[in-house]
């Protein structure tokens, strides 16, 4: 189990992190759709879609799993390589013909522009620091390059933002304990939804990082949102 500190934040050590994922890794996709009653297949899509890959352009997929996000993104003719750092996690790799990497994105092994595009779906939201990984992805990013990050956020409307508290706090849970192999890793990440800043404050800390035009787009309400950046 993940715990969390006196602020109710829950600890982020990187070793934790990703032994929790190894042992989730074998039902992870499957849980995944379930909990979000499928809308994961087009939530991939839309990020390939706002990403605007070319073929012969370089992409890099963070957080990438077991490579569904990735192959998604491959779709588009572009070279795409997908990083992670649960190794379970790669074992279980869905797709031979894209390539995935062992790492962490605080310190990824990629030389300095080297991308066109960098992205990543619910994956930023479990890295130990928040600054030091949008730093390290307009690293990675050629001048002029993208980055489309694809995570949980706030719902815009009041009531649905109450009833999705709710599900996220309590009903979530309850439902892991019935289809997730490891119950508790999905408590960890019901907390760390709640903890995650809205759309302006996760906005606000990619415009400190140094990149420009970054906006967002909400997507199941608000529930989830893209953000957009350019280095």
């Amino acid at each position: 189990m993940i715990e969390a500190n006196e602020a109710n934040t829950p600890r982020k050590e990187p070793g934790r992190v990703a032994a929790m994922f190894d042992r989730v890794a074998p039902g992870y996709d499957r849980t995944n759709t379930v909990m979000v009653a499928g809308q994961d297949k087009r939530w991939r899509k839309a990020t390939r879609e706002a990403l605007s890959l070319q073929p012969g352009e370089r992409c890099l997929d963070l957080g990438a799993g077991t490579g569904v996000s990735t192959a998604e993104l491959a779709k588009s003719g572009a070279d795409v390589v997908g990083v992670d750092f649960s190794l379970e996690m790669l074992k279980h790799h869905k797709d031979r013909q894209v390539p995935l990497v062992n790492a962490d994105a605080l310190h990824l092994p990629f030389a300095d522009d080297a991308f066109n595009a960098v992205t990543g779906s619910f994956f930023i939201r479990n890295v130990v620091d928040l600054d030091a990984c949008l730093a390290e992805i307009r690293r990675v990013l050629a001048p002029g390059g993208r980055m489309v990050l694809c995570e949980v956020s706030q719902p815009v409307w009041k009531p649905y933002r109450k009833a999705h508290g709710v599900f996220v706090k309590h009903v979530l849970p309850k439902v892991a304990s019935r289809v997730a192999s490891d119950p508790e890793a999905y408590k960890y990440l019901s907390e760390t939804t709640m903890a995650w800043p809205d759309q302006a404050a996760f906005a606000d800390r990619i415009v400190k990082a140094g990149f420009r035009k970054v906006a967002w787009r909400n997507l199941a309400g608000g529930a989830v949102a893209m953000h957009r950046g350019f280095k």
